[in-house]
C-alpha cells in the first residue's frame, strides 16, 4: 500500500445513514481516528436530519438532500474552522443523524388510581391508558436537551419521560373536566386532544411534537364495576314485583313439563298462575277480557281443598303428591327432610322440614327397630 492510499484512507468522503430499525432515533457516524475530507459527499434521506458537532458545540444542522460539504454550505462551520480565507483542510467533527418520522404505539397508562369527584357517585378512583406518537422536530434543540452525547439514542429512552408528562396532565384534565364517568367514553376523543394540547409546550421544549394521542379505556376499580353491572341488572330487570311473577309462571310451566303426575301438575300450575295473574300484568285486571264460557267454578264454600306437593328428585320434578302419599314415602326412605318441595302459592323450593305442614311427617315416624341380640355360643 502507498503512502497515498494510507494517507486517503484516513479521509472521509462520503457520508450516510441507513437504518432498519424502529426505535433509533440518533445516530452518531463512527468518524473516530479520521478526518471528513473537505468536499466530501453528505447524504440525508427523507425523514432524516444530520447535525454536526465541532469542538463541542452545535455547529450546522443538515435537512433532506445531497450535499458537499465546502463553505459555501457550511456558514457556522466555516467561521469554528477558520475556512473563511480558503483553508481546504480536512476537520474532525461529530455527526449525529436524527430519525424525524413519526414513532408510532407508543404506549402509556396510569400505575397508580386517579381521584376525581364524579357528579353522580361522588369521589371516584380511575384508571387510564391509551397510545401516542411522537416525532422529533428540532433536531438540535432534542441533541442539546435530550440526547447529549449518547451514539445511539432509542424511543425507549424519551418514552418514560413522556409518560410521566403525559399523565400528570392527564389527572389534572380528568380531575376537573366535570364529565360524569359515565360519560367518558363518548368523550374520550375530546378528552385526547385536550390532554395533547397541555402537554404539547413541555414537549416542544425537547424538540418533540406529539401529532396523534389517543385513549383507548377510562376504567373503574373492579369493586366498583360489580356494583355498576348490579345497578344495570336492577335496571333491566325493572319491577321486581311484575319479574318475580314472571319467574314464578316459567317454573310452574317448567314443571308442568316433567315426567310424573304431569297432567295434575300442569292443572295445578295453570290454576295458581291464574290465580296470580288476576293480580299481575297477565290477569283480567291487565287485558280487562271477558270470562271464557268454560272457565272452572270457585271451590265449595265449607270444602277444604287439599294441597298437593312437587318433589325435585335427581333435577326433576315429581308430582303431584298428597300429604298421604308423602307420609308413605317418608316412611319408605323415599322422602327425607332434605328433599326440595313446592306447591301451588309457595315462594320457590323449599326444603321438606321447611314446610310444617309436612315437617310433622318426620315426628310421627317410629324410631328404628332396635337389632337383634348376638347369638349366645353354646
Amino acid at each position: 500500500m502507498s503512502i497515498f492510499d494510507f494517507i486517503s484512507g484516513e479521509f472521509i468522503d462520503v457520508i450516510e445513514w441507513v437504518d432498519n430499525t424502529r426505535d433509533t432515533m440518533v445516530w452518531r457516524y463512527e468518524a473516530r481516528g479520521r478526518a471528513i475530507k473537505y468536499g466530501a459527499k453528505l447524504t440525508v434521506r427523507e425523514g432524516q436530519a444530520a447535525v454536526f458537532i465541532h469542538e463541542g458545540q452545535l455547529a450546522d444542522v443538515f435537512g433532506p438532500g445531497l450535499y458537499m460539504l465546502e463553505t459555501n454550505n457550511m456558514p457556522i462551520l466555516t467561521r469554528l474552522q477558520h475556512w473563511d480565507h480558503g483553508f481546504r483542510s480536512p476537520f474532525k467533527s461529530e455527526i449525529y443523524f436524527v430519525n424525524t418520522t413519526r414513532f408510532n404505539n407508543l404506549k402509556w397508562g396510569t400505575r397508580n388510581p386517579i381521584i376525581a369527584r364524579d357528579p353522580e357517585f361522588g369521589p371516584v378512583r380511575l384508571r387510564a391508558f391509551g397510545t401516542y406518537s411522537m416525532r422529533v422536530t428540532d433536531p438540535g434543540l432534542f441533541m442539546r436537551e435530550i440526547v447529549g452525547t449518547d451514539g445511539d439514542f432509542s424511543s425507549d429512552e424519551i418514552a418514560f419521560q413522556l409518560r410521566n408528562v403525559i399523565v400528570q396532565e392527564f389527572s389534572r384534565m380528568i380531575a376537573g373536566s366535570g364529565i360524569p364517568v359515565l360519560d367518558m367514553a363518548a368523550n374520550t376523543d375530546q378528552l385526547g386532544k385536550m390532554v395533547a394540547k397541555a402537554i404539547a409546550p413541555t414537549v416542544a421544549a425537547y424538540g418533540l411534537t406529539i401529532p396523534e394521542f389517543y385513549i383507548e379505556n377510562i376504567s373503574l376499580p373492579d369493586e366498583v364495576e360489580k356494583m355498576l353491572d348490579k345497578r344495570t341488572s336492577m335496571g333491566i330487570v325493572g319491577d321486581l314485583d311484575r319479574f318475580g311473577q314472571y319467574a314464578t309462571s316459567e317454573a310452574m310451566l317448567n314443571a308442568s313439563q316433567n315426567q310424573g303426575g304431569a297432567g295434575a301438575g300442569f292443572g295445578a300450575a295453570m290454576g295458581a298462575a291464574m290465580g296470580m295473574g288476576a293480580r299481575g300484568p297477565w290477569g283480567p285486571a291487565a287485558h280487562a277480557a271477558p270470562a271464557a264460557a268454560g272457565a272452572a267454578p270457585p271451590p265449595v264454600p265449607g270444602k277444604t281443598v287439599e294441597t298437593v306437593w312437587h318433589l325435585a328428585v335427581d333435577g326433576a320434578a315429581q308430582g303431584p303428591y298428597g300429604r298421604g302419599h308423602l307420609g308413605r314415602m317418608a316412611a319408605e326412605g323415599q322422602f327425607s327432610r332434605e328433599t326440595l318441595v313446592w306447591a301451588p302459592g309457595q315462594d320457590g323450593w323449599r326444603p321438606a322440614d321447611e314446610v310444617p305442614e309436612l315437617a310433622q311427617l318426620f315426628t310421627m315416624l317410629p324410631p328404628p327397630v332396635p337389632a337383634p341380640p348376638p347369638a349366645q355360643p353354646e
